[in-house]
């Protein structure tokens, strides 16, 4: 386990870090897979050996990166609370981690939304010691078979110590060393049961997966995410956060208010630009030569999802 500065995680060594190279090699332009395993196969054999990185943020918060989705955890007497729990198979190296921040005992895990990068810990983090929290959806998820098209991947439902014990439907607060904790459900956005995690004393946002800092972002249509969601939950992100605000990602290094605005921007104009065309009567693949991301590409096309495979997400939205 490693301890490092966010503004020195660049973006090769995060890819790196999470073994999710996959630009371009799995999704085809109409999102069809064209190597025969799915990415959820080669994500999680990577997550086994991935390196986790920890980053301090503010308090006794600090963000641990590489087993999948950012994993945020706050520290104190009262024991340990993770937002998130990553992959599985990442259990020896996130376990580490943890126990470099302190040797207080997991307590609670919350669940930002229901994908395996994000909650396929839940078995052996509950088993340590934390009492699961989710959106109900999550768990309705989690507790059932559910394909992912765009992943090419059917998902058997999770054991019963993996699901979430404690459920709400739209906020959920709680007190915890020191921190009154927010919990809020987003409209469909990345999925239908996305939440946002807000620490106030520290000032610090968990947004997961409806903020990509840098990259474009995954939509699971599978499960009721949603374009115009996306850009609706950037948007409440963006005035939800002052320039102080530390903004925790569901992908990606540590950002800020600029970097959320910034993402909404690109969500909205790339929205505009698709829809424009698919209302004169242009195909998928017709669109995706007129090259709509083309702006952006160089700053948002470099890690999971490319110009293509985002301009076919969009697409599949409208």
């Amino acid at each position: 386990m490693e301890a490092k500065n966010s503004d020195n995680l660049g973006r090769r060594e995060f890819i790196g870090m999470s073994g999710l190279v996959l630009a371009g090699t799995f999704f085809g332009p109409n999102m069809n897979l064209v190597q025969k395993e799915s990415p959820v196969i080669t994500i999680k054999k990577a997550a086994a050996t991935a390196k986790i990185t920890a980053t301090k943020l503010r308090g006794n918060i600090t963000v641990l990166e590489g087993s999948g989705g950012n994993i945020s955890v706050l520290h104190g007497k009262d024991g340990k609370l993770m937002v998130d729990a990553g992959i599985g198979v990442s259990k020896p190296n996130v376990s580490a981690a943890l126990n470099a921040i302190s040797s207080d005992p997991l307590k609670f895990l919350i669940n930002s939304h229901w994908h395996f990068d994000h909650a396929d810990g839940n078995e052996w983090v509950h088993a340590a010691g934390a009492k699961i929290i989710a959106q109900e959806k999550t768990k309705q998820h989690l507790a059932t078979t559910v394909r992912v098209v765009d992943w090419d991947y059917t998902f058997p439902p999770a054991p019963k110590s993996a699901l979430p014990t404690v459920l709400f439907k739209d906020e959920y607060a709680m007190k915890f060393n020191g921190e009154s904790i927010q919990v809020k459900k987003y409209s469909p956005a990345h999925t239908d049961c996305d939440v946002s995690i807000y620490f106030p004393n520290a000032d610090i946002l968990h947004v997961a997966d409806t903020f990509w800092n840098s990259y474009y972002p995954f939509i699971d249509y599978s499960t009721g995410g949603s374009i115009d969601g996306m850009i609706k939950a950037a948007k409440f992100n963006v005035e939800r956060t002052t320039n102080k605000t530390i903004v925790v990602p569901g992908h990606g290094a540590i950002g800020n208010k600029a970097q959320l605005i910034a993402f909404h921007e690109m969500l909205v104009t790339v929205r505009e630009k698709v829809s424009k065309l698919k209302k004169q009567g242009k195909s998928l693949t017709e669109i995706i030569a007129a090259k709509p991301t083309a702006a952006f590409d160089a700053k948002w096309g470099g890690f999971v999802i490319d110009g293509k495979t985002f301009t076919s997400l969009v697409f599949k939205g409208l």
